[in-house]
């Protein structure tokens, strides 16, 4: 049997559980499909994610319930400006014994979990926001000299208000680019939001239950790295992320003029990840052209950084990767 006869019945059993948890997490998030596969995503790539919407959205509820329908321990964050490091990694205490000697015994803090929901994360210190940089990227965080590893599999996802700013600390470019995704939850439309108004109010509302454990997510995990990507989906991933690099000699003139910095590589290894999770969300058993560009904002949103004219002259990050995109798109066409 080859690889591929092999990776078949695999793919298949997971779309369909994939389909279970989707249907379990709109029972209590409902409407809003693309937020709620581009924050499956980004569990089944390994990764971390950012929410970014106004409060009342339904960001906590989405993430409380993911918690619960992949099987995984967690814990939440509420980030403030006198949010200490020790308040999220854990701190050592000095204990007496029954027989008077004295040890120190290390208290974990929220971190250790497999998902931290790092609530208005932009409001803490940029000290406090660096205590998760580690912890984001090695999986362990160094406390009192010593490295202790974190829950497995270990995910953050953060939330930003993309209003009020008044009072808050921007998240350093080092720290955005270890999010693999960001997510925009915009408001409801008025179908859904009257669904959500009739769910949420009566005597009784709707609970959701494990699908997944933390080994299942695991082996989903692993499955995704071995799923098959298109030599022309390589090369245009990697004529996306190129584009939107200023400096990049085949950059559309309107990057060069507008973009100040463009995404490194860990956009690509991003979008790489995460077009094979959009297809098995699909039902493919590889990703198309397709999943790239419905991607690409998330992907590159938050991983670049526009002018200050093009700022000034009401031009968006998010207008101008859908029209490189499209641009790309065509030219492949033509070729």
């Amino acid at each position: 049997m080859t690889q591929a006869e092999t990776l078949v019945p695999q793919i298949q059993d997971l779309g369909h559980r994939l389909t279970e948890a989707r249907e379990m997490i709109r029972r209590v998030f409902i409407g809003q499909e693309r937020v709620v596969d581009l924050v499956l995503i980004t569990l089944l790539c390994g990764g971390h994610g950012v929410l970014v919407g106004l409060p009342g959205v339904g960001k906590t509820r989405l993430v409380e319930a993911l918690s619960t329908v992949m099987g995984l321990h967690g814990n939440r964050v509420q980030f403030t400006p006198d949010l200490m490091p020790a308040d999220i990694l854990g701190s050592e205490v000095l204990e007496t014994a029954s027989d008077g000697t004295r040890q120190f015994r290390f208290v974990q803090g929220p971190v250790f979990c497999q998902l931290l929901m790092a609530d208005e994360i932009n409001r803490a210190s940029p000290r406090t926001q660096s205590a998760l940089l580690q912890a984001m990227q090695e999986k362990s965080v160094t406390v009192a000299g010593q490295d202790r590893p974190l829950g497995v599999p270990f995910h953050v996802l953060a939330t930003q208000n993309p209003i009020e700013q008044e009072g808050t600390y921007p998240l350093p470019e080092a720290q955005l680019d270890r999010f693999l995704l960001e997510i925009q939850v915009p408001y409801p439309d008025r179908s859904t939001e009257r669904d959500i108004l009739l769910a949420t109010t009566g005597a009784q509302e709707a609970e959701v239950s494990a699908v997944f454990d933390s080994g299942q997510l695991l082996a989903a995990q692993a499955l995704i790295r071995r799923m098959p990507v298109g030599e022309a989906i390589v090369e245009l991933i990697l004529d996306l992320v190129r584009a939107f690099r200023p400096e990049d000699p085949t950059a559309p003139a309107q990057v060069r003029e507008n973009m100040r910095w463009g995404p490194g590589p860990r956009a690509a290894q991003a979008l790489m990840l995460a077009v094979r999770a959009r297809a098995l969300l699909r039902g493919a058993y590889a990703p198309s052209a397709q999943d790239v560009c419905d991607l690409a904002p998330a992907v590159l949103n938050h991983r670049m950084a526009m002018g200050f004219g093009a700022r000034a002259g009401g031009i968006t990050q998010l207008e101008l990767i859908g029209a490189v995109t499209q641009m790309i798109l065509e030219k492949k066409a033509e070729t």
